[in-house]
């Protein structure tokens, strides 16, 4: 069933056990990240500062999330040799394992036989989905939600699936 797409403050905030979030694309061209990517690309740094405007909001909510007794994990599914963009995310992660998120990498070769649904999501409580939606260049194409039972199995068999495979991201290395 579809329903009004809640805010990602409102989303997390709803979870009571778990929030889980797979990432399957290699590039992302989000609006909300174009200063910070392409200052990254010209000069390798990346904000770091959990306390910064970009990065302020998401380190409180998944905080807060995480202080609540919620478990949040990510996985990410990437292509070797990784993008440009996958570096960049790379490079920031650490402030999503700060801020209490659990955070792996799975080689995308490794990835051939999972069953995986056509979009990245949030899966919160291993019932609500939140489908991110994008734009054949990245850019947000809007967001759906569900509680539809058969694609919340889907998602939830597919992210576990991943997680058991892929690197944490202290092991993952990008060469």
């Amino acid at each position: 069933m579809s329903q009004k797409v809640p805010s990602f403050d409102e989303l997390l905030d709803s979870a009571e056990h778990t929030a889980v979030h797979l990432e399957m694309r290699d590039a992302y061209g989000v609006s909300s990240e174009a200063d910070d990517f392409a200052h990254w690309q010209a000069t390798g740094q990346r904000d770091t500062d959990p306390a910064s405007p970009y990065w302020g909001p998401w380190v409180e909510l998944i905080r807060r999330t995480v202080a609540r007794g919620v478990r949040v994990r990510r996985a990410r599914i990437v292509s070797e040799p990784v993008s440009d963009y996958i570096r960049f995310e790379h490079a920031g992660t650490e402030i999503n394992l700060g801020a209490g998120e659990d955070v792996r990498w799975l080689p995308r070769r490794r990835a051939s036989d999972i069953a995986l649904p056509g979009n990245d999501f949030w899966l919160i409580d291993g019932k609500l989905i939140h489908w991110n939606h994008f734009t054949g260049a990245g850019g947000s194409g809007g967001a759906e939600i569900s509680d539809d039972e058969a694609a919340a199995k889907l998602c939830a068999e597919a992210f576990e699936t991943v997680w058991a495979r892929a690197v944490p991201h202290a092991e993952y290395r990008i060469d």
